[in-house]
């Protein structure tokens, strides 16, 4: 009985012991805060750091998909019908991005680097041959020049430069591979002739295999783990100058391949996309696992590319300040050398149901057309993304020019669009899932120490019941026992007779025995026989 009292006050003591530790370490934090100060050192653009050389050397291969959209009746649209297109593609390549010439700036609070990024097809993962693959699309370079004409010159030049297009057309046809890398275009080959600086080859990615978007800088995090990947110039500049508000030429953000750590789903994440000539924003969508490993997933939400009539924001990015588009497309001319170039979303994803409506064979929808990134939240890192825009370009009649006389109304046409994916790899998949086991497990040890308590709480509890069950059953055996003796007594003795009468000689005969005493007293009794 001692040793098992014993064990209840010890079981007791601890318990108590486990339950207050526990909650004060739960409410204070302790190493939840211990484990973001350790993520807020670690993960930096240092030597020292792990992440430092999946940053030089991004290990989940990327590929870039190339979808055209393919003018089935050119006729008809330039009789002013309206166009019909049909999508062909993917064309995949993979995608290779070190990060070369890294040089560290400022006592490493800053590092500067290239990313030079080169294209290897993949046709495991294509439709068809680039090379021998033909589609239909706008004469670019003929649209580019008849823009630049209308603009720059006269009735009377344009009418003169015009007789050397005549053999040009509005559309034109292309292999896939000559439209992606280049090829001698006939209509730039004679104005090469008289204007040297102008190049006669002609491409969407005409000289972008194995060359870089600019010169990037970018915090290491060190200072502030905020700050951790963000750009701090590119080509020498904070912000740009095309735009016509301070606000949009501002260069926020990340180029997209790192993030801080610790991100919350209430805040928004920013971009710089040089090849969009500006920064956007991302906001949460939905929590997400891949390779399961737990994520937060962002995308741009509608007002990114929303009309300024919407969207006061946006504003900035009419030039000159005024001439705006509507919503779900963005005009880049500024960045283009003025070319009449307009990027959106595949197939005018979230744009303006007018542009969507002005050519037909164009369905947007949300799974195939949404740039999304699905983000780590504890690290920051990507772990899956999905980058995906469509070029166009702005088509009209213009004066002086008899190809487009029968062109309606002014028109973007969509010319191709790129989806740019990459997936976490499996051995970094593993290596991320022991980490965030590691930081689970630490984050939630106060959460053990109370589980622990809890249960020692509930065998305390059992020890407590079950000490008192044996009380019971001690105070029961010993009533049992009692009141079983004492039955037993009365079963075996019988109360003699008290009679009133004074003593008198018994006549009872000597052999009998005596039944009644003249006595008070106890005595046994003979069995008596029926």
């Amino acid at each position: 009985m001692a040793r098992r009292s014993c064990a209840i006050y010890i079981t007791g003591i601890v318990c108590a012991h486990l339950l207050i530790i526990g909650i004060a370490l739960v409410v204070a934090q302790v190493f939840q805060t211990m484990i973001a100060s350790r993520l807020k050192k670690e993960i930096t653009l240092t030597e020292k750091s792990h992440f430092f050389e999946s940053w030089k050397n991004p290990p989940p291969p990327v590929y870039m998909e190339y979808y055209f959209f393919n003018v089935t009746n050119p006729e008809v649209f330039l009789e002013g019908g309206k166009a019909v297109v049909k999508q062909i593609g993917p064309y995949t390549y993979r995608e290779y991005r070190p990060r070369e010439n890294v040089t560290f700036l400022e006592n490493g609070t800053k590092i500067f680097a290239l990313n030079p990024k080169s294209f290897v097809f993949v046709p495991e993962k294509s439709v068809g041959d680039p090379t021998v693959d033909i589609l239909t699309t706008v004469n670019i370079p003929l649209v580019v020049v008849m823009n630049e004409l209308n603009q720059r010159f006269g009735r009377f030049w344009r009418a003169a430069i015009s007789l050397l297009m005549l053999n040009s057309e509005v559309f034109m046809k292309s292999s896939v591979h000559n439209m992606l890398w280049g090829f001698k275009h006939p209509l730039l080959t004679k104005i090469h002739y008289m204007q040297k600086d102008v190049d006669e080859y002609f491409g969407l990615m005409y000289k972008k295999n194995g060359t870089h978007e600019g010169e990037f800088v970018f915090h290491t995090g060190e200072q502030n783990y905020m700050d951790f990947g963000k750009i701090d110039t590119w080509n020498g500049m904070r912000k740009m100058s095309w735009w016509s508000s301070d606000q949009s030429n501002m260069i926020n953000g990340t180029d997209g391949a790192v993030f801080h750590p610790l991100i919350n789903r209430s805040e928004l994440l920013y971009i710089f996309a040089a090849d969009l000539c500006r920064s956007i924003h991302l906001a949460y969508v939905k929590d997400v696992e891949v390779k399961g490993i737990q994520a937060f997933r962002y995308a741009p939400p509608s007002d990114v590319l929303m009309s300024p009539k919407d969207n006061p924001n946006n504003e900035g990015f009419c030039v000159p300040a005024g001439d705006c588009l509507g919503t779900g497309v963005l005009k880049v001319s500024v960045c283009r050398e003025g070319a009449p170039i307009v990027v959106s979303f595949p197939h005018f994803y979230q744009a303006d149901p007018k542009y969507i409506n002005a050519v037909e064979g164009l369905t947007p929808n949300k799974e195939e057309h949404e740039t999304y990134l699905d983000l780590q939240p504890t690290t920051g890192v990507p772990i899956r993304a999905c980058k995906r825009a469509q070029l166009n370009i702005i088509l009209k009649r213009v004066e002086g020019f008899p190809k487009t006389r029968n062109i309606n109304e002014t028109i973007i046409f969509p010319i191709m669009f790129v989806n740019e994916t990459a997936t976490i790899d499996d051995e970094s998949a593993s290596q991320m899932r022991t980490m965030l086991l590691i930081v689970t497990l630490v984050s939630n040890f106060p959460l053990l120490i109370v589980g622990l308590g809890v249960i020692l709480l509930m065998v305390l509890v059992v020890l407590l019941c079950r000490n008192r069950q044996k009380k019971n059953e001690v105070k029961r055996i010993v009533f049992t026992e009692a009141f079983h003796s004492f039955a037993t007594a009365k079963d075996d003795t019988a109360y003699t007779q008290v009679s009133d009468k004074p003593d008198e000689p018994s006549e009872t005969p000597a052999n009998q025995p005596m039944k009644n005493g003249s006595y008070i007293a106890m005595s046994p009794v003979e069995p008596q026989k029926c």
